[in-house]
């Protein structure tokens, strides 16, 4: 019988080592009394351009023949003039430039043009108060958007990879791990690795998804052009694959293969 019981005892450690806690699995705990009042937003944050960052600038007015003078004849990615992207981007009224390494882009009629470090509102604002003050287009609307903000999304979670936003808008953490399909159910939610390339120098945030503070609260809440996000997996998922893991769950399964030979042998000879 005391055979029995340690068998019991095992299978029962075994059994309660393979499970994870509710309390490492959600999300934001506490976040209904930390924010049961409305609360004013400290900061706010917009997108800011950075060197080798990708720009749609599109101009519109009432007169589409302006529009023509200020169109680069470029196709991102093309490296030189398009005559068949010229047609389209002079259609449309958009204009695509690469950012330089000194954060310059290079405008029609206008030449060198400081982007980095401007919100893509700040820019486009600058841009169509010009045109309209020298009198190109009176009536000049202008909107950009960075159409190469990605980020990159690796580890514990369901669909990793490459993260577009194709809006060219900010987004948050939680948000890009949205669409890489959410954690799976292996991922350490407490240590959420955020590396970052910013001014010639690489940085690197944790994130505590479990902790409202800690998501809210840090740099890194709203992602960044490049960013790379890291989920770690849990510790029992780390050692898979391990020769003390596979000697773990050859034992445990043996003993439970034991456990019940034993339990059906006692139930037969009562």
């Amino acid at each position: 019988m005391r055979k029995l019981g340690f068998l019991g005892i095992l299978i029962m450690v075994i059994s309660f080592t393979s499970c994870v806690s509710n309390k490492d699995m959600t999300y934001l705990q506490g976040v209904e009394q930390q924010y049961a009042q409305y609360r004013d937003m400290t900061t706010t944050y917009s997108l800011k351009i950075g060197a080798d960052d990708q720009l749609a600038i599109s101009i519109t007015s009432r007169d589409n023949k302006l529009i023509s003078i200020f169109n680069n004849q470029t196709l991102i990615g093309s490296g030189v003039g398009s005559s068949q992207a010229s047609t389209q981007n002079t259609q449309a009224g958009v204009s695509y430039f690469t950012v330089d390494k000194d954060g310059y882009i290079r405008f029609p009629i206008f030449g060198k043009i400081k982007a980095a470090g401007y919100s893509v509102d700040e820019l486009s604002d600058m841009l169509a108060q010009r045109i309209r003050q020298e009198g190109y287009i009176q009536d000049a609307i202008v909107t950009t958007r960075i159409i190469n903000y990605r980020v990159t999304v690796l580890g514990a979670v369901k669909n990793p990879g490459v993260v577009q936003n194709t809006t060219g808008e900010r987004m948050t953490i939680l948000e890009i791990l949205g669409k890489a399909g959410d954690l799976t159910n292996v991922a350490f939610r407490k240590n959420v690795k955020v590396i970052r390339e910013q001014d010639g120098q690489r940085i690197s945030y944790t994130i505590d998804l479990t902790d409202p503070s800690s998501v809210f609260n840090s740099p890194a809440y709203f992602v960044k052009q490049n960013d790379l996000i890291y989920v770690e997996a849990n510790k029992s998922e780390r050692v898979k694959g391990s020769t003390g893991y596979t000697y773990l769950s050859v034992v445990g399964s043996f003993v439970s293969i034991v456990a019940s030979v034993a339990s059906l042998i006692i139930s037969l000879t009562r």
